[in-house]
């Protein structure tokens, strides 16, 4: 028996549907590529205030382009990100279709909620500096190996101050996970 998904999930295309009805009971929409229309904000608006909306988007400069759309203009979805290694086919192409049942139940099972105005401490833009996480040879990996740890997929440095404080990573997340980075590095 499938899983159930209350939230409908925003997807860039049918064949990422296809692939997230095989492991879960799920309703989506369909972006339909990167200039996402007016009629498609407008049902996401709509699933948004009836269900609730998780964004799932490949993890690639396109599908960062219409999860950045879609946030922008719909508040309050959650977001799932798919680390690029495991959104890879044989050949080397990106998306979200070709994820295993195992990697979609993890980032499904750890879906962001945006930030709520708190009292706790989050990450800011400093802390990413101070972690070497931005200009040096290492960084990129660096980077790229902690978006992973929390979650939040695999940006740029800018997009990764811009997601760290946008999804409320909290102190004590960023550092159990710089701790296990440091760890891995050894």
């Amino acid at each position: 028996m499938r899983e159930k998904i209350q939230e409908i999930i925003v997807v860039e295309g049918r064949d990422d549907t296809a692939r997230l009805q095989e492991v879960f009971d799920v309703d989506t929409i369909e972006t339909n590529g990167s200039a996402v229309s007016d009629q498609t904000i407008e049902r996401i608006r709509r699933a948004q205030e009836k269900r609730g909306v998780i964004i799932l988007t490949d993890p690639d400069y396109p599908g960062d382009r219409i999860r950045a759309i879609v946030e922008e203009r719909v508040k309050g979805c959650k977001h799932a990100h798919l680390p690029r290694a495991e959104a890879k086919d044989k050949r080397g192409k990106i998306g979200v279709e070709h994820a295993t049942p195992e990697s979609l139940r993890r980032v499904l099972g750890a879906v962001f909620e945006p930030r709520v105005e708190t009292d706790q401490p989050i990450v800011t833009r400093k802390m990413v500096l101070e972690a070497n996480l931005i200009g040096g040879a290492a960084a990129a990996t660096r980077r790229k190996r902690l978006g992973v740890l929390l979650r939040i997929g695999e940006p740029n440095a800018k997009q990764f101050v811009k997601r760290v404080e946008a999804l409320g990573v909290t102190i004590e997340e960023w550092e159990q996970a710089l701790a296990q980075l440091e760890e891995e590095q050894g």
